[in-house]
């Protein structure tokens, strides 16, 4: 691999302080879950910016983990072999993930960039839709991590025991009352932790052919 694909790797983390920061700020002075459709308003006319910033620099951090991701499939095929299915499978999740990811946030942002010219009935339904793309990004994160897992059990392109851990954090994305959990805080942990080890095992080993 030449230099450029190495440094790839750090994209996981770049990808997980810009949500960190777009979070942060669009957060400032959220209205509660319970808030009216008047109010939620109103926090978009007084806090336009922050929401502005705030949601562009998540939706730049989902565009980076697409290169994280990107980094992340050359070292699964390589240690996959053959047509490279697993590692396909876990990109594709991985740009589904990140596609509802920047979908989350854009409700706000074009309810704040309109917000002298929407109702408050509007606004209440922006705010609130996210909600569905949030759950397709928690979703669509299952079909990465399961692919990730799959592979690290059977080639050492990671640990075992970290792919068991993608794995669990797998199971919680699936089980609606807690699935959240594992989207705001499981996949970051996971792709801070993955480049971490990607940066450590600069070489794979192929898996061997199947004997007859």
């Amino acid at each position: 691999m030449n230099r450029l694909e190495r440094a790839s790797v750090w994209a996981g983390p770049l990808a997980v302080g810009l949500w960190i920061a777009g979070i942060f700020l669009v957060m400032h002075n959220d209205p509660s879950d319970h808030a009216t459709d008047a109010q939620i308003l109103t926090w978009y006319k007084s806090n336009a910016n922050w929401v502005l910033t705030g949601g562009w620099l998540f939706m730049v951090g989902c565009l980076v983990f697409i290169w994280f991701a990107g980094a992340l499939r050359g070292r699964l095929a390589e240690a996959e072999g053959g047509t490279g299915t697993f590692a396909a499978v876990g990109f594709a999740g991985a740009v589904a993930t990140a596609a509802f990811g920047v979908l989350t946030p854009a409700g706000d942002v074009a309810a704040a960039i309109n917000k002298n010219d929407i109702s408050a009935a509007t606004a209440g339904t922006f705010h609130r839709f996210s909600d569905a793309f949030f759950v397709g990004a928690e979703l669509s994160a299952i079909v990465l991590l399961a692919a990730v897992a799959v592979l690290s059990w059977r080639t050492s392109v990671l640990p075992r025991w970290w792919g068991t851990l993608g794995a669990l954090v797998a199971v919680v994305l699936v089980i609606g009352p807690i699935g959240w959990a594992g989207l705001i805080f499981g996949l970051p942990l996971w792709t801070l932790g993955t480049s971490l080890l990607l940066a450590r095992r600069p070489g794979v080993r192929r898996q061997a052919p199947a004997t007859a």
